[in-house]
């Protein structure tokens, strides 16, 4: 029978591995783990039904709703159950853009957006509406002052992540909303939060965000539930239609279970979040050191972005044959984001930050968890040394 350890994931019958990839997917808390499958096999009514199973299931889906809201500080009606973070972005860009058309078809974003929320921003390009693609610096950052020197009379919204999933460069979100409110406030604002939450302060209402989208397994909760938070005021075209669920705004009847397990994995993230700051810092400035003291390896990374993650490159090397290396050195780590790792292409966001090809497409992004250890830490930079000990007579081949 396989067995599978989520602190190490150690798999029967194969290498002991440490995960490093928390930025692609987490493990489910176990307590999240054991409410899905309690309510799974008690609570299997559909919460739109009016008879007591679809009542005791409505009544759940409130209670998730009310505890997702806590957590980021909104009100309950705000939240709208999505399947996960690309959903949310879709249903915030798209939604937005054809609900204010008669308002303008102007949209701001950057270069180094999650494939969700660039390949939603090329699509509606493609159905004739403008976009402006903000460069980012040598860091991947762009400032409050770029953003209001490419607001237009027609722009309708502005869609900026809090924190890049491969680079954990964090936007001044606080900011840019102010300046949006005080001087462009027709101008919707959309954070893609699915990096930041639980790893720094999120406040998408104190911000000025009118949509922020979240993801549930980036938090150890589980796969297929997310949220759009959309301020009380704000319209959006439904992508979905066939049904009245989440305030007409998404058809198809909600998966309790894992509605309620994201609530329960929010809260306890929340909770958490200084602690996991203050402990992955530590661990992550360890690495960003190491890293930087091995010959042929340059970092992406800096220490001002999010504790999580860091990014660096093997220039002139493949980033799969790196990947593939620390591997077999027992660590798994990812190139680009889970979204395009298994694209053999340059990576579009070292790329606009002024990479080079070879820069761009030999990274590698290492992402840490609550559960990892200064010994996990130690394992991790064994393995990068011997890395590039092995694979430096490679390095002219490739």
């Amino acid at each position: 029978m396989l067995t599978v350890d989520s602190t190490t994931n150690r798999q029967g019958g194969e290498p002991h591995l440490k995960y490093f990839d928390y930025a692609a997917t987490t493990p489910p808390y176990p307590d999240v783990i054991r409410t899905m499958a309690e309510i799974m096999e008690a609570q299997y009514g559909n919460p739109s039904s009016i008879h007591g199973y679809g009542e005791r299931a409505h009544q759940l889906l409130r209670r998730a709703r009310s505890g997702c809201a806590a957590a980021i500080d909104v009100k309950p009606e705000e939240i709208i159950f999505t399947s996960g973070a690309t959903e949310s972005n879709n249903l915030a860009i798209k939604g937005a853009a054809l609900q204010y058309q008669s308002r303008g078809k102007h949209m701001i974003t950057t270069a180094t957006e999650h494939a969700s929320v660039y390949e939603s921003f090329v699509q509606l390009q493609q159905w004739g509406l403008e976009v402006t693609w903000l460069p980012v610096d040598s860091d991947g950052l762009v400032n409050a002052q770029q953003v209001m020197d490419a607001i237009r009379s027609d722009t309708v919204l502005v869609s900026l992540m809090h924190v890049n999933n491969e680079t954990g460069a964090i936007h001044p979100i606080a900011e840019i909303g102010a300046r949006l409110k005080r001087e462009a406030p027709k101008v919707l604002f959309h954070v893609d939060g699915v990096q930041g939450f639980g790893k720094i302060e999120a406040k998408p209402a104190e911000w000025g965000a009118d949509l922020y989208s979240l993801s549930a397994h980036k938090i150890r909760g589980p796969k297929g539930a997310g949220l759009l938070y959309v301020r009380s005021g704000v319209e959006l075209t439904p992508l979905l239609s066939g049904g009245s669920q989440e305030q007409g705004l998404r058809a198809g009847t909600e998966n309790v279970p894992l509605l309620v397990g994201m609530a329960k994995a929010m809260r306890m993230a929340a909770e958490r979040q200084a602690d996991f700051a203050q402990r992955t810092t530590i661990l992550r400035d360890r690495i960003m050191d190491v890293i930087d003291t091995i010959p042929g390896l340059v970092l992406n990374s800096r220490k001002e972005g999010a504790p999580h993650i860091v990014h660096f490159s093997y220039p002139g090397m493949k980033a799969e044959v790196a990947l593939h290396t620390l591997e077999q050195l027992g660590v798994t780590v990812s190139t680009q984001s889970a979204c395009s790792s298994r694209s053999a292409e340059p990576s579009r966001v070292l790329l606009a930050m002024g990479r080079d090809n070879a820069c761009a497409a030999g990274g590698l992004r290492i992402s840490l968890g609550d559960e990892h250890t200064e010994e996990d830490v130690a394992l991790l930079e064994q393995a990068l040394h011997q890395m590039v000990a092995q694979l430096r007579p490679l390095e002219r081949r490739m």
